[in-house]
């Protein structure tokens, strides 16, 4: 037995927080490449003065996901539908809140801390790639954004979880690795399984761009010889007007 439709009220309600999330693309995109980078400062970071700032830029960064998020939760009439659509950004607004775990002492012994921090970087990648999607329409374009987004986020939990030595080793292996499909040079069991990964990721934007490429290249020679065909039916046009004006004058 089928179910009855929604009521207007609620079509009409998920209407407008789609709308809402419309209207908001481009402030809440570009505060998610902001987002971005405020991670990544956070894992460089080593004195106190610049890890607090960027902290608490961060945090209210956060604050203005979650607002937005709960904005559109709220315009939404019908919630069981709005919930079952958006569940899984939950859980990324939620992984930054585990950097709370920090202050904990305990922490340190049960390893929360850096789970935290790759929460954190897990839920910049996302928001990163997302934000590229609502600022850029073109599909080169956000290719590229996306996979400068891909190399940040792969080189940060690299340093995160302390594969390499220095974050410019962990940034050098996770371009080529996401480039090129090259190896990572790194015994770490995480850094193998993301190599893999990464290498799946460069075929993909390889077959991407190929087919990119290939459709513009077979784009142009039907643009000119639509441009030819429609040449003398436009000469055709033109005469055909000049001779009804003549005559009109005549």
């Amino acid at each position: 037995m089928e179910q009855p439709a929604p009521p207007t009220h609620r079509r009409r309600g998920l209407a407008e927080a789609e709308a809402l999330s419309q209207r908001l693309d481009t402030p809440m995109g570009a505060l998610g490449l902001i987002f971005l980078f405020v991670v990544l400062g956070q894992t460089l970071a080593e004195g106190p003065p610049l890890a607090d700032v960027l902290a608490v830029v961060g945090w209210v960064l956060w604050a203005a996901f979650v607002a937005e998020f709960a904005l559109r939760a709220y315009v939404a009439k019908d919630q069981g539908r709005f919930w079952r659509r958006n569940w899984w950004q939950v859980l990324f607004l939620a992984l930054p809140f585990l950097r709370v775990f920090r202050a904990v002492q305990i922490a340190r012994s049960l390893r929360v801390a850096r789970v935290a921090r790759v929460g954190g970087v897990l839920s910049s990648a996302v928001r990163g790639s997302r934000s590229a999607g609502r600022l850029l329409t073109g599909r080169i374009g956000w290719l590229a954004t996306v996979t400068g987004v891909v190399v940040l986020a792969s080189s940060q939990l690299l340093y995160v979880l302390e594969a390499f030595d220095s974050y410019a080793q962990a940034l050098h292996g996770a371009a080529l690795a996401t480039i090129t499909g090259q190896p990572l040079e790194s015994p770490d069991g995480v850094a193998r399984v993301l190599e893999v990964v990464l290498s799946v990721y460069s075929v993909a934007v390889f077959a991407t761009l190929a087919g990119a490429l290939g459709a513009y290249f077979l784009e142009r020679p039907r643009e000119s010889e639509a441009g030819v065909e429609g040449g003398p039916t436009t000469a055709e046009e033109a005469s055909s007007i000049g001779s009804a004006v003549a005559e009109g004058r005549g």
